[in-house]
């Protein structure tokens, strides 16, 4: 079968071992997953699935989406047992009250790192967290702080577009996704099941 993005056939599959030698474990790790393509949240969403599945205590953190949206993630999520808090007010330009989103944002950060300096979870997603930091409504020197000093078992996954390069220097994982071509950009609203 031949790659969609390319006239050109597919390479014969590998046949060398690809993994670096010396591999280790870790008591965590910290992902991002950035990029202008669909499905950073949802990747984060499937990690979470995972976790929950090996009986990790995990929490979400949404810092744009607000109590309001009723995502099916989150319902799913709380019926799993994830510890879900959705502490935004909506997408900015909907807003009527930029200064009080940027409230938000602080009490949202705040409410993240007393959680994870807690401790009390496996697995704790910041979602859309990279906005907050590039419109300068939360320290970016104090998610570093607070991400670097997370307790050891306690994995970190960022998500959002445009992720500042400091925070990728001290992920251990980063993805980037790519935008090829996506049905909002011929006039298809967001559908409930796929996006949201």
């Amino acid at each position: 079968m031949s790659n969609p993005m390319s006239d050109a056939p597919d390479h014969e599959p590998p046949t060398d071992d690809p993994r670096p030698l010396g591999l280790h474990g870790t008591d965590s790790l910290l992902l991002v997953n950035t990029g202008d393509g669909k499905g950073k949240s949802s990747a984060a969403f499937g990690v979470m699935m995972r976790a929950v599945a090996r009986g990790w205590r995990v929490a979400v953190l949404q810092f744009i989406k607000s109590g309001d949206w009723k995502v099916g993630e989150e319902t799913v999520g709380v019926q799993l047992g994830v510890d879900w808090f959705a502490l935004g007010d909506g997408f900015t330009w909907d807003s009527t009250d930029l200064h009080h989103d940027r409230e938000l944002a602080a009490i949202a950060w705040a409410k993240a790192a007393a959680l994870i300096a807690d401790g009390q979870h496996d697995l704790v997603i910041l979602d859309e967290l990279t906005y907050l930091w590039n419109w300068g409504w939360i320290d970016g020197d104090d998610v570093l702080r607070v991400l670097r000093g997370r307790p050891a078992h306690t994995n970190v996954i960022v998500t959002g577009r445009d992720a500042p390069a400091a925070l990728i220097q001290l992920a251990d994982t980063v993805t980037e996704m790519r935008n090829v071509k996506h049905a909002y950009d011929s006039g298809i609203a967001a559908k409930r099941g796929i996006d949201y």
